[in-house]
């Protein structure tokens, strides 16, 4: 993506800020920000199984009518990983981000928009960046629409968010720079006890991919129109550390057809992107 559509995309992104950003900048304890180390294995979203060790900077808040999540990795920072694994330092993908800004409807209107359990709505988005070396290894995605926080009467956080998707860079694939199928996404959070000095939480998300037509445009059958990606996280938070574990379900991971052949030169290899991975992670927040 070329630098002014990046300056589209923010600019976009960041217009329920103008005539209120100052109202965010007078509390600066809105933010938790946090570093990790997290290492990954049987990652499924591309077309090979990649592990990895890298760093990760998280920054997640709400602040009035702002509701913010977002995190950036540095791929094979400490140069560990699998044959497959390109980061940083081996001709791979420097930074992947993905931003979370959701824009409450109820708070920018004045309104009470509150209907049984979804209790606020607002204006959602996405944004997946990888900025891969060359266009076989860049993505840039928008997904754009609509979220509600839900009421369940219980001591959970519960959220959920439908897009559209806006495809333009996506690892040379068939479905670049033009808008290619929806999102629905589920977030929650349950804290379950107190345990070693800490708080045990169990937390997830579920991303449904799906009305894609990415299938149809690639001539063969290494490609679907869906996919689901479901993380189930159990962490140990202190007042500053947190260690996490997470187990994360692949069905067709990245869009890829799970049990299909595919040949990039060096010999034909199956499709394993069904199933699960693994997250370890420790982190700090200041």
């Amino acid at each position: 993506m070329s630098i002014k559509k990046h300056g589209i995309v923010l600019y976009i992104l960041l217009v329920p800020f103008v005539g209120k950003a100052q109202e965010v900048k007078n509390d600066i304890h809105w933010l938790h920000q946090s570093l990790s180390v997290i290492g990954r294995t049987d990652s499924r979203f591309g077309p090979r199984l990649t592990n990895d060790l890298y760093p990760e900077y998280t920054a997640v808040g709400r602040k009035d009518w702002f509701d913010f999540y977002g995190y950036a990795d540095l791929p094979k920072f400490f140069g560990t990983g699998n044959h497959y694994d390109k980061g940083i330092w081996d001709e791979g993908s420097p930074l992947f981000i993905e931003i979370e800004p959701r824009f409450s409807i109820d708070n920018l209107t004045g309104l009470n928009l509150a209907v049984g359990l979804f209790k606020e709505w607002f204006i959602a988005n996405d944004y997946v960046y990888d900025m891969g070396d060359n266009q076989a290894s860049r993505q840039s995605t928008w997904y754009m629409g609509l979220g509600t926080d839900i009421n369940t009467g219980l001591p959970i956080k519960f959220s959920a968010n439908i897009y559209a998707k806006y495809q333009w860079q996506n690892y040379a694939a068939a479905n670049e720079n033009e808008w290619d199928g929806y999102r629905f996404k589920i977030k929650y959070s349950i804290p379950l006890t107190n345990v070693l000095g800490g708080r045990l939480v169990y937390s997830g998300f579920t991303n449904f991919d799906f009305g894609s037509d990415l299938a149809e445009k690639t001539y063969n059958n290494t490609r679907t129109n869906d996919a689901i990606a479901s993380s189930h996280i159990l962490s140990l938070i202190y007042e500053h550390w947190k260690f996490a574990f997470t187990l994360r379900y692949f069905r067709n991971g990245g869009q890829w057809n799970s049990g299909e052949a595919l040949n990039f030169g060096d010999g034909p290899f199956e499709l394993k992107n069904t199933g699960w991975g693994t997250y370890t992670t420790i982190g700090y927040e200041f």
